[in-house]
């Protein structure tokens, strides 16, 4: 697991970005006899980039803090990074300074969410909208937010996250059409995260808790993506409204710590339009046994794995 901060994880991640560029992709020829390294060797990285071969050494070793802008851009254009690993480079690179003194254990962020902020998720209504933590925590929804992801209110409030809720959630494998798309975007976004709040206790927490019980975040940390989860798509087979396509948006909340109010929308007249408005309304009751003396259950379609995810409710 990652999140030691500090310039350990930069350099765990600068070894991840090389080891995914091969020679040809960087204009090198193709070495002669046996690469012990599947992507680009340090000193290779280094020449292209323009430092000395122990300066980067020493980066990924985490023994050289504080790397100039030049030097992290040269890096990144060698590395072929997106945007959003770009800024994940600087923030790592810039989270090398040792904690102080008597600062005392790090501080758990507020679970508070606004009365103004609770207001705006009705005001979008049907549209689904929410508000989530620095950690992905369910903090706030509107009635269709919290409908779009089924059986989240049978957890206590405490235990209602968004990425808790993709990898141990039974119904989550059936919810989303790409499952291993959204289960690998959620982990990019914690990668993210992780980097802007290493010693946070509430995604130490949630993080070790899901590379404990679930081998497929566990397998996908591995992996060291990173993207900021600021807009995108899902493809939903929601049990109650069926097929959903929806688009997301992301904001930051102002005055909070690490919020992000997050609205989910389809074009206006389409026909997933008029499945919002089914979403937003009351749940049918379920059938009362008492007043039907034979009923017949369904059939569980929950594959079995999926349903062993349960016992983390």
């Amino acid at each position: 697991m990652g999140g030691t901060g500090g310039t350990t994880e930069l350099g765990e991640f600068l070894r991840s970005r090389r080891n995914r560029i091969t020679p040809q992709q960087v204009g090198l020829p193709p070495s002669a006899g046996h690469r012990r390294t599947a992507g680009l060797r340090r000193e290779e990285v280094a020449i292209l980039a323009g430092v000395s071969v122990e300066y980067y050494r020493r980066l990924e070793q985490g023994k050289q803090c504080r790397p100039s802008p030049a030097v992290l851009e040269a890096i990144a254009t060698v590395l072929k990074l997106t945007d959003d690993e770009h800024r994940h480079l600087t923030e790592l690179s810039h989270d090398s300074s040792p904690p102080l003194s008597g600062q005392g254990p790090p501080r758990r962020a507020s679970r508070r969410v606004r009365p103004e902020v609770r207001r705006v998720l009705e005001m979008v209504s049907p549209y689904p909208a929410c508000v989530l933590s620095r950690s992905s925590d369910l903090l706030a929804a509107n009635a269709s937010g919290l409908r779009l992801l089924p059986g989240i209110e049978d957890w206590p409030e405490g235990r209602r996250n968004t990425a808790r809720y993709t990898f141990l959630h039974p119904a989550a494998p059936l919810l989303y059409e790409d499952w291993e798309g959204v289960a690998r975007g959620v982990v990019a976004h914690l990668r993210a995260a992780d980097a802007v709040h290493p010693e946070a206790p509430e995604l130490r927490e949630l993080i070790g808790e899901l590379t404990r019980h679930s081998d497929e975040f566990a397998d996908f940390w591995q992996h060291y993506d990173v993207r900021a989860r600021t807009n995108g798509r899902k493809v939903y087979r929601h049990p109650d409204v069926g097929r959903l396509e929806l688009t997301y948006e992301a904001f930051d909340v102002a005055r909070s710590e690490g919020q992000r109010l997050v609205i989910y929308q389809v074009p206006p007249g389409s026909p997933d339009h008029d499945v919002l408005f089914r979403l937003a309304a009351p749940a049918t009751p379920a059938p009362d046994p008492a007043r039907d003396p034979d009923p017949t259950p369904a059939p569980d379609p929950t594959p079995a794995p999926a349903r062993r995810r349960a016992e983390f409710r």
